[in-house]
């Protein structure tokens, strides 16, 4: 049986803000390791954009050019029991524009948020001409570097904590195809401007920034084929935030927002037969519609390698 560890690096936000925040950070498959196995995830995406929409308006990147965001993610995902799942991971990114940019802004680079999550088995119904699934995940996510979330759009994250809650239910047939559906919420807290002024349908003189809570929907349309070995999947998601400004007529983001976007996606997972835990991962997202947010093209690639994590240990006992 293969296991996917798959963190779908899913869009980005607050106009390139969040590469690997929503899919990046909260696993929202329907595929469970065994307890006592482990998955190690090393990779790479690069994105980029010269158009965003300002409320509701689409705009040119007229004075920085094209934006470029470069994200090195690692990910452990480890099998606690059968039905009980957790996963660790930091992305290092680095953000940048497009000569020319008018020499007058300099991009970002570090390590964005540390992210937790953990996903549960509710049900697992096999049926005549297939298997039904049913999962919940819990994640939260928070700054560990002190990167400044009000530089957008060069900004690593949102620089707020952020507490998600994600119900999974996918119907599998036999032939290997399936379809999977996923509702989250993603509660934020504040973040923290270098500013004691800003303006939010309202003046606020404090540099705590009232960051939108939101609201995801991801369907998918999938394909295990190749023995096993092959997966493949065609995938929507919108995300809506629940409160928020519009960004204001030539002047630059900021964290209060409030950031509406339908992507598109297409990924594989291929498992190579002859090296046994060994993967490799491709895929390539498009935002085609949004509010507050970059029209943004993002592909990445990486790796997987899962193993038995007690299978030594285990042995070793044996041995006595």
């Amino acid at each position: 049986m293969m296991y996917n560890i798959k963190f779908l690096l899913p869009a980005l936000l607050l106009v390139s803000l969040m590469s690997v925040k929503l899919s990046a950070q909260t696993p929202s498959d329907a595929i469970m390791m065994n307890a006592e196995q482990a998955c190690i995830l090393l990779e790479y995406n690069y994105g980029s954009f010269d158009q965003y929409w300002e409320g509701t308006y689409l705009r040119e990147n007229q004075t920085i050019a094209t934006v470029r965001r470069n994200t090195a993610m690692s990910m452990m995902a480890v099998g606690i029991i059968d039905k009980l799942n957790f996963f660790i991971g930091v992305p290092y990114i680095k953000t940048e524009s497009s000569d020319p940019n008018g020499g007058k802004f300099a991009g970002a680079s570090g390590f964005q948020d540390l992210s937790l999550a953990v996903k549960y088995q509710i049900l697992k119904k096999e049926k005549e001409k297939g298997t039904f699934s049913a999962l919940a995940t819990v994640g939260f996510s928070t700054p560990i570097s002190n990167y400044l979330p009000d530089y957008m759009p060069y900004s690593l994250g949102l620089g707020a904590p952020e507490l998600s809650y994600r119900a999974i239910a996918e119907y599998k047939w036999k032939n290997g195809l399936y379809l999977r559906g996923a509702g989250a919420f993603l509660w934020r807290g504040y973040a923290k401007a270098e500013r004691e002024y800003y303006y939010n349908n309202g003046s606020y003189y404090t540099p705590l920034m009232d960051v939108p809570n939101a609201v995801t929907f991801e369907g998918v349309l999938g394909l295990w084929t190749l023995k096993n070995t092959l997966q493949l999947e065609l995938s929507y998601m919108n995300s809506t935030s629940t409160s928020g400004d519009d960004i204001r007529s030539y002047n630059a983001p900021q964290p209060t927002n409030k950031i509406n976007m339908d992507r598109l996606g297409l990924f594989a997972h291929y498992y190579i037969p002859s090296i046994k835990g060994l993967g490799v991962v491709a895929y390539h997202n498009r935002v085609v519609n949004g509010r507050n947010a970059a029209k943004i093209n993002t592909t990445g690639i990486g790796l997987t390698y899962y193993f038995n994590y007690r299978k030594k240990q285990d042995q070793d006992e044996e041995t006595y």
